[in-house]
């Protein structure tokens, strides 16, 4: 797959996985995505408000994107394949891919992947190294797509953890007009 196919087939609403085993990469939708508000409806607990105002973590953007790929792909379980592991390079190489990641001093603390298209922010994965990391780069990432006028920050599939930032669900075709309006979108995401 080229780059060109890869964005092409993510501005139609699918996204890349690799089978449980690892072995086959496809392309994958559902009839729901799970998104995350760009609005005052994005929330997040009082604790990681105290998190915020420490200033213990700072903020960076693609400084570590092998870093942040190789940590949400190191779980028991991962949809990110070696193969999947190599096309976000490429994507990020030319422009698609960002790393939005967490620092506690020189120490990684965790990270969001994803693809900006337009005005839409399509999240891949995050993971954490350090507690609160990933919580924390979910809150800067949402203030630094809002600032750069972002109208979609999509999370692919709801969870527990999702859900406590106020993500919810779009039916497919909803989410096909949000993303279609979003992609027109002049955004600049670095």
């Amino acid at each position: 797959m080229d780059v060109e196919q890869i964005v092409t087939g993510y501005a139609q609403g699918y996204f890349l996985m690799a089978d449980e085993t690892g072995r086959r990469l496809g392309w994958y939708s559902s009839r729901e995505r799970t998104l995350i508000p760009l609005d005052e409806r994005f929330r997040y607990p009082r604790s990681l408000r105290r998190v915020l105002n420490s200033g213990r973590f700072r903020v960076e953007i693609n400084q570590a994107f092998e870093q942040v790929v190789a940590g949400c792909a190191d779980r028991e379980t991962t949809w990110i394949s070696p193969e999947l592991r190599k096309i976000y390079g490429q994507l990020h190489r030319a422009g698609w891919a960002h790393s939005f990641e967490t620092w506690e001093g020189d120490r990684l603390a965790g990270g969001v992947l994803g693809l900006a298209l337009g005005g839409v922010f399509i999240g891949e994965s995050m993971f954490y190294a350090i507690p609160d990391g990933s919580k924390v780069a979910m809150v800067k990432l949402v203030e630094h797509l809002r600032s750069r006028g972002f109208q979609v920050f999509d999370a692919q599939m709801m969870n527990p953890h999702l859900e406590r930032f106020g993500a919810y669900v779009v039916d497919s075709r909803g989410y096909d007009r949000l993303l279609q309006r979003g992609i027109r979108q002049r955004c600049r995401f670095c």
